[in-house]
């Protein structure tokens, strides 16, 4: 299976090197790093939530969980809660539920980061479909999307502690 026609359009644009990763089907981020062969820290999961009523998306490991709380105050946003199945197919048309990758931008959603993520070589994420992952350098996947790089991932093991936001005390 070849990448989407709409991720090779804006990887070739922004003349971003990546690498391709096809793979039996996998439908969460742990199973897509176990069948790639991926260490867990650089398997990355999209979770799309919603702010007040405004789509965005958190990107963090594998493992991790999102603290919505913490995504809720670094978003500005009174309420948030995870999108719905439907809601996400209506918002990513052009990618299987639970598959999109990382470039919310595309789309005009904000996109926030786990900090953890921040000097890792390579980061591999969904490129859209369940079989087809996409693999790239952190700092070019930054350079494209200008996320919000932050810590609002909880790792497991890990107790919580005060949010910071780059470029933010």
């Amino acid at each position: 299976m070849a990448l989407l026609a709409c991720l090779a359009e804006v990887l070739k644009r922004e003349r971003m090197p990546y690498l391709l990763l096809r793979h039996p089907p996998a439908y969460t981020a742990q199973e897509q790093a176990a069948v790639s062969h991926v260490l867990g820290r650089c398997s990355a999961k999209v979770v799309i939530c919603m702010a007040d009523a405004e789509p965005v998306q958190a990107v963090l490991p594998a493992h991790y969980k999102v603290d919505l709380e913490r995504l809720r105050y670094l978003a500005g946003a009174v309420a948030i809660r995870l999108a719905s199945e439907a809601e996400i197919a209506a918002l990513y048309p052009d990618f299987e539920v639970g598959a999109a990758p990382p470039f919310g931008s595309m789309y005009g959603h904000r996109v926030f980061v786990e900090r953890c993520f921040v000097g890792e070589p390579e980061m591999v994420f969904s490129a859209g479909t369940h079989t087809v992952s996409l693999c790239m350098h952190y700092y070019d996947f930054e350079e494209m999307v200008r996320p919000v790089v932050a810590e609002f991932g909880i790792r497991p093991g890990r107790p919580r502690g005060n949010v910071e936001v780059a470029g933010m005390a």
